[in-house]
């Protein structure tokens, strides 16, 4: 199910699956998802686009029926855990908010955007989801103590995420998102998440990682694809840092046929 478009909108019209856990549920980290959900949402308006909310599973073809007002880009959000099944594993102890209809409502929009071949963004879970819905795995409960904190320990008071930089592979589309179109990008990160990618997916190169080797974004070189495990929507950031991603990600989603933005 999608928001209709504002009549005579020339704006890009940039899906984003709905978060379907309640904020009122008692693990804060499910609240704390939402609340970035919203800022996406917010982000993508000011950046130019339309944002389309995505309640729904879409019927085959949907996203990309003109005649249904079709999308021109996707960014998946970031949120509880996948189910480790999807991946061929068992899920253990410490994962958290696994939503089978979350994970059925975000496959089928990244797996149908990618067939329309719609520019797509993935964000934290949706970095994650993207690389599941490729081949690849995860790491369920990264290890404490990394040379690179990604998770910050809530006693120091730090708030939500551990800050740390990245450089990004220079000509690849994240460098792009910041700014960059021929050299690398180094990007002061936002970082809140306790799993990462493990076995990376046929299909999609690794285009930044952390100084202790976590995949911090990944694309497809053949379609604007492309995700990042960081947060570049967080408050904490200036305003135009937080913007500029989301903005270029809009400009992209504005050429037609940017399959081949790459």
């Amino acid at each position: 199910m999608q928001i209709p478009s504002l009549p005579g909108s020339s704006r890009p019209r940039i899906g984003i699956p709905v978060r379907l856990s309640s904020s009122t549920d008692p693990d804060a980290r499910v609240g704390e998802a939402n609340a970035l959900f919203n800022y996406i949402v917010e982000l993508v308006r000011e950046g130019g686009g339309e944002p389309v909310l995505l309640t729904a599973v879409p019927a085959p073809g949907e996203l990309a029926d003109r005649e249904q007002q079709a999308l021109d880009g996707v960014v998946l959000p970031g949120g509880g855990d996948l189910d480790p099944r999807l991946y061929g594993e068992e899920p253990g102890t410490a994962c958290y908010d696994v939503n089978h209809a979350q994970d059925q409502l975000d496959l089928a929009v990244a797996r149908q955007s990618i067939d329309a071949g719609l520019p797509l963004l993935g964000i934290c879970r949706g970095h994650q989801l993207l690389n599941v819905l490729y081949g690849g795995t995860l790491i369920q409960d990264m290890a404490p103590g990394t040379v690179v904190h990604h998770e910050p320990a809530p006693a120091h008071g730090t708030g939500p995420w551990a800050w740390h930089e990245v450089e990004v592979q220079p000509g690849s589309k994240v460098a792009a998102l910041y700014g960059s179109t021929s050299g690398a990008a180094t990007v002061k990160i936002a970082s809140g998440h306790h799993q990462a990618v493990a076995l990376v997916a046929g299909g999609l190169t690794v285009t930044a990682a952390a100084e202790d080797g976590t995949i911090e974004a990944l694309e497809d070189p053949d379609r604007w694809v492309a995700s990042v495990q960081w947060h570049p929507e967080a408050l904490e950031l200036p305003a135009a840092e937080r913007l500029a991603p989301f903005r270029a990600f809009v400009e992209v989603c504005r050429i037609p046929g940017s399959t081949a933005g790459r």
